[in-house]
């Protein structure tokens, strides 16, 4: 217990809900290549405290990049498009995604985006357990991309 619980805040740390319309989200966030991030809650944003949220979207036959978020765990949901995730060392685990479902990603975990599809964005809901912009993109930026690139090592795309 922080002997904080049932404390008000001060005026000067008045608690307020907040709103953020797409047209204030922020691109300045750092990026994957085949992926384009934006955020929409963040302490710059929203002033949260111990939360990110933002939106991914992924372009039609593209992979991203294979990265991970180093310490913090990350919640994704899935809006719009059927896509594909994988994970793990060499990328060997892999899960089909649809709108609805929600994905989780430990710590520490590799992992790569990926949209099959030969004409529609995927989009994504990303919350992340904390405010530092954690990244780490883990192939080369020339080495990413495209499905058709992809296909000589996974060629179930």
């Amino acid at each position: 217990m922080s002997g904080q619980e049932g404390v008000q805040p001060g005026p000067e740390q008045q608690a307020t809900v907040r709103v953020i319309k797409p047209s204030q989200f922020d691109a300045n966030t750092p990026q994957t290549p085949g992926m384009e991030r934006v955020a929409a809650v963040s302490r710059e944003l929203a002033g949260s405290q111990g939360i990110w949220a933002g939106i991914t979207v992924v372009q039609p036959r593209v992979a991203s990049g294979v990265h991970h978020h180093g310490e913090l765990e990350t919640v994704i949901y899935v809006v719009s498009g059927h896509s594909q995730v994988r994970w793990g060392e060499g990328m060997q685990q892999s899960e089909e995604v649809e709108p609805g479902d929600f994905i989780y990603i430990p710590p520490f975990v590799p992992h790569q985006e990926i949209n099959p599809s030969p004409d529609m964005p995927s989009r994504w809901v990303i919350i992340r357990t904390g405010q530092e912009p954690i990244v780490v993109n883990l192939e080369p930026e020339t080495s990413t991309s495209k499905i058709e690139e992809n296909k000589a090592t996974h060629p179930q795309l």
